[in-house]
């Protein structure tokens, strides 16, 4: 899950000296007089964090200057200036893929015949990949952020971070693209430099530049053929640089934790180690920021063998539990000076998400059962207190209690709420297929239960980007629901089909606000799709991935070869384009394609786990000295905490859950042994019975 970021590293809202900047895009393509027009006349804030949706002004008229170039355009287009330049204006007419190359992108039009190849279906992507980053090397090289349409690229902070090819470095790798591999190496190795008096926030600092360093790591040395360098072979003077940049910026980072709770502050200085509060939502955290470092901190703990690392982030994990939510669901903003909640607020989209991404992760990355216990209870709570259903069709929605739990539902789903079915998806079976999970005995009513969830949630995700006329998802969806809502108790209902009928009655539930339609070139949905894919075995998952991806391919790229931009909104054939390419648009939108159109073996869900960068990261043991430090409060069935006496019982409650639990795992094991003690025995037979056959044989002759 990515979060768009803006010009400056600070990480928040615009105060004066303090701000990200503005972004000077109204998502037209256009020439550079064009973009200079807008530069001026449309200045607008973008989003500071992963976790924030775009930030809109409040007027959505059209100035006069926009219909005057509307004009020019259009008498340009006449005398075929625009089309030499591959620029499109008009509003109307069939959508348009714009600077399309018939060598290249004849595929696009082209309809499926027979049986599907996958490999040049990835092998698209790829292509897809080089053109965003060839974009980004010949216009905007060591730059934090690209224009590909004015191809511009600007800093955020300084000295630059990195941001793009850092987040970049393990798609390049994993696709094998060597050459430029080799010049991203070269520009960490002699630019790269993280001793910056600049405040950066310490949540995306973490997931894309940490995170990126520490997956680039591990892929180089565990997969030496990827990409093959041998700057970075063994022996090497280059062997080590992932892992030094990461180191040194990882120690620049703890001072984020230097609060008097032990909950990071949302930025930190990397001169001066000085965590700095949030200048906005008073001063407080973000949950899902404070609790979504510890993939990355634990295993750079692992590799290094510094423990402060792993203490750090635990310590997190321990404060945000302490409080004793009601059903393991939170608040989206935290204190960070005393580690307790600001507000009710209770969502999955922004500020809440990777929360509960990183609880079931940081279980699958160390088998630590203290963290699969807090993804069951918040998972049980999600069905309990957010799952409800659209009005006439009935799809699926997960949606948010702005007010608390006791409040009101609000029918919302932001885009980045379609990162759950996957990761759901993926906590029922642990990154097994579900026939393997199957096969091993560890598949069971909830788990299947679980599973009939993801796929339920996966296409509401997908109606989103089938209601559109882009085929594009917007950033936010809202649905028409009953009065009082449904929940599962009322259940089970059966969804829609999806028919593609332009007046298709399912359509109706789905609503798209003017302010909402933009696209980021987010990602969560096609990693929910991978998700699924790689554990169902269904390719229905990958057909509509292709589909996607042909939505992007034909309305997101820019002329000529900038790459790609994100659009103003996805009502609209042809789209406005914005003028800006996210970085997550290279490390998880494109890697997650390829990833879904590859073969299975190629990084196995049940030995690897993806940050929300969708980094790479191993699953390990706990070894130097390596444990959980921490236990749970005791609490009641609502996962309030209790004390005294009442403490004391659920304590034993507790103990004899787990003695219970044992007991059936080891009832279930002796049942295994002695039903292959059954197939031996019976295979043992088989072998002697043929034997006797043999031998009568043998004598008749």
């Amino acid at each position: 899950m990515s979060f768009p970021t803006s010009r400056n590293a600070n990480g928040h809202r615009p105060q004066g000296d303090s701000t990200w900047g503005s972004s000077g895009q109204n998502g037209y393509t256009r020439s550079n007089i064009g973009a200079k027009l807008d530069g001026y006349f449309d200045k607008r804030e973008l989003p500071m964090y992963k976790d924030k949706p775009y930030n809109y002004s409040a007027s959505r008229r059209k100035p006069l200057y926009r219909k005057w170039r509307f004009t020019l355009g259009l008498l340009f287009l006449l005398g075929g200036l625009l089309y030499w330049l591959g620029m499109f204006s008009s509003t109307k007419g069939p959508a348009k893929v714009k600077g399309k190359s018939k060598s290249t992108w004849s595929w696009l039009n082209k309809p499926a015949a027979g049986k599907v190849d996958w490999d040049e279906r990835r092998e698209k992507v790829k292509e897809a990949f080089m053109l965003s980053w060839d974009g980004y090397e010949k216009y905007a090289w060591g730059y934090d952020q690209y224009a590909p349409i004015s191809k511009k690229g600007s800093q955020m902070t300084k000295a630059g971070m990195g941001w793009i090819i850092v987040d970049a470095l393990d798609t390049l790798m994993i696709m094998n693209l060597t050459s430029r591999l080799s010049h991203a190496r070269e520009w960490m190795t002699t630019s790269l430099n993280y001793d910056q008096d600049q405040e950066v926030n310490t949540f995306e600092t973490t997931i894309r530049m940490l995170g990126g360093l520490l997956s680039a790591h591990y892929l180089s040395t565990t997969f030496p053929n990827m990409a093959p360098l041998a700057d970075d072979d063994q022996g090497a003077p280059g062997e080590d640089l992932y892992l030094e940049k990461a180191t040194d910026l990882a120690d620049r980072l703890l001072g984020a934790f230097d609060s008097e709770s032990g909950v990071p502050y949302a930025s930190v200085n990397l001169k001066t180690l000085k965590g700095i509060p949030s200048h906005a939502d008073g001063g407080a955290s973000s949950t899902a920021e404070a609790t979504s470092l510890q993939l990355e901190f634990k295993y750079l703990a692992m590799l290094t063998g510094e423990k402060d690392y792993w203490s750090k982030v635990e310590k997190v994990m321990q404060v945000v539990d302490d409080n004793g939510r009601e059903d393991g669901l939170l608040p989206i903003f935290i204190y960070a000076h005393d580690g307790t909640f600001r507000g009710a607020n209770i969502r999955l989209g922004s500020r809440g998400d990777s929360y509960y991404e990183y609880l079931i992760k940081q279980h699958l990355q160390t088998s630590e059962p203290i963290y699969l216990t807090l993804w069951n209870q918040a998972l049980a709570g999600i069905r309990k207190h957010l799952i409800t259903y659209s009005k006439k069709s009935h799809f699926t929605i997960l949606a948010e209690r702005p007010n608390g739990l006791e409040s009101m539902l609000h029918p919302k789903m932001d885009h980045l709420v379609c990162f759950m079915p996957g990761t759901i998806a993926l906590a029922a079976t642990g990154g097994k297929t579900v026939a393997e999970a199957k096969k091993a005995g560890k598949w069971g009513k909830k788990e299947q239960a679980d599973l009939n969830l993801a796929i339920e949630l996966t296409k509401t995700c997908w109606g989103m980007y089938k209601t559109t006329a882009t085929g594009l998802a917007p950033e936010i969806t809202y649905f028409e629901i009953d009065e009082p809502p449904k929940s599962e108790a009322d259940g089970p209902f059966r969804s829609a089909d999806l028919v593609p009928d332009a007046g298709a009655e399912w359509k109706d539930d789905f609503v798209i606000k003017s302010q909402d339609a933009h696209n980021l070139q987010r990602p969560e949905t096609v990693e929910t799709l991978f998700y699924m894919w790689r554990i169902t075995g269904d390719d229905m998952y990958r057909e509509w991935g292709w589909e996607m991806f042909q939505s992007f391919s034909n309305y997101t790229r820019v002329g000529e070869d900038g790459g790609y931009t994100s659009l103003s909104s996805v009502l609209e054939v042809p789209p406005n384009q914005r003028d800006n390419m996210e970085s997550f648009w290279l490390a998880e939108t494109l890697k997650y394609f390829y990833l879904l159109f590859s073969p299975t073996d190629l990084l196995p869900l049940d030995t690897v786990v993806f940050n929300t960068e969708a980094h790479i990261f191993p699953r390990f043991e706990l070894i130097r000295g390596l444990k959980t430090g921490w236990e749970r409060k005791p609490r009641d069935k609502e996962g309030r905490i209790v004390e005294g006496k009442k403490a004391d019982e659920e304590k034993g409650k507790e103990k004899e859950k787990e003695k219970a639990k044992a007991k059936e795992e080891e009832k279930g094991k002796e049942e295994k042994e002695k039903e292959n003690d059954t197939k031996k025995e019976g295979e043992s037979k088989e072998v002697e019975t043929k034997k006797t056959e043999e031998a009568k044989e043998k004598d008749v002759l």
